[in-house]
């Protein structure tokens, strides 16, 4: 009897595939026999993923380099997919930007002087390629009555970043906030969601946000001691926890799901 969980063959397409979420996505879609297309900004030399990806599977994994916020770069990295195998059924739109930690002072400073070019280069990337990507790759998915799509979401576009965490950054000394802009795009994620679930209803293709906590990546000692206490399980989420959930999504498990949020967040957001 077949698994509503099987996504065997199925093409899905990664968008910032290179990233340590996308990375983990493509190796446990190509191990559950779905076949990938990982889209980022280069293409890389290694098609095991640094060992992830065996040989066996690397048949089934398409690497492009590409930019989500062109809509022509978009239509060819399509164009190179359904020459490889046939249109995508799945979409996980996992691509986004933030001010990394040790970004300038400017833009990591306070909300009233926050640079407008920041503000831009954040929104371009994390909602204008979300919006490309569904056009380009979901338009062609209900042109076809079928399909999945996965916005990822984050527990910054739910509530708002608690500015405490911060503190020991500014106890050194530093001016620094937890700036605004990947909140407000990642919230604007929620209503496109929901807009594109009714818009294509008919057509068969769900769409639906997933929305995650924080990643572990050998943070601060002291951030994880002020954010800890605020997960109910008590920890950082690890990539493998973000797995079950997406091929859920992805699977038929899912079929009556859409326009929905699903969130894997360790209770976070339910404090």
């Amino acid at each position: 009897m077949t698994s509503p969980f099987d996504i065997q063959g199925r093409v899905i397409v990664v968008t910032g595939g290179l990233g340590q979420l996308g990375r983990r996505f493509a190796t446990a879609l190509l191990a559950g026999g779905a076949r990938v297309a990982l889209i980022d900004q280069s293409v890389p030399a290694d098609l095991s993923l640094g060992g992830a990806v065996p040989a066996a599977l690397q048949d089934n994994l398409l690497c492009l380099a590409s930019d989500v916020t062109s809509r022509e770069a978009l239509e060819a990295a399509l164009a190179a997919i359904e020459q490889r195998w046939e249109a995508p059924f799945g979409l996980i739109n996992n691509a986004a930007i933030d001010s990394p930690p040790n970004a300038p002072a400017t833009e990591n400073g306070p909300f009233e002087t926050y640079p407008e070019a920041s503000f831009d280069r954040i929104m371009d990337v994390n909602v204008k390629g979300v919006v490309l990507c569904c056009q380009v790759f979901g338009g062609r998915m209900a042109a076809l009555g079928r399909g999945s799509v996965i916005n990822i979401g984050s527990i910054y576009g739910v509530v708002s970043p608690d500015q405490a965490l911060y503190q020991y950054r500014r106890d050194d000394g530093e001016v620094f906030f937890k700036p605004v802009a990947y909140s407000v795009s990642k919230s604007a994620l929620y209503n496109l969601t929901r807009y594109l679930a009714v818009y294509w209803g008919a057509q068969k293709v769900r769409v639906n946000t997933l929305t995650f906590a924080g990643v572990f990546n050998r943070q601060d000692p002291r951030f994880l001691e002020r954010y800890l206490p605020k997960v109910p399980l008590g920890r950082m989420a690890e990539p493998d926890d973000y797995v079950g959930p997406i091929i859920f999504l992805l699977s038929d498990a899912a079929r009556y799901m859409t326009g929905a949020n699903l969130v894997v967040d360790g209770g976070f957001t339910a404090m």
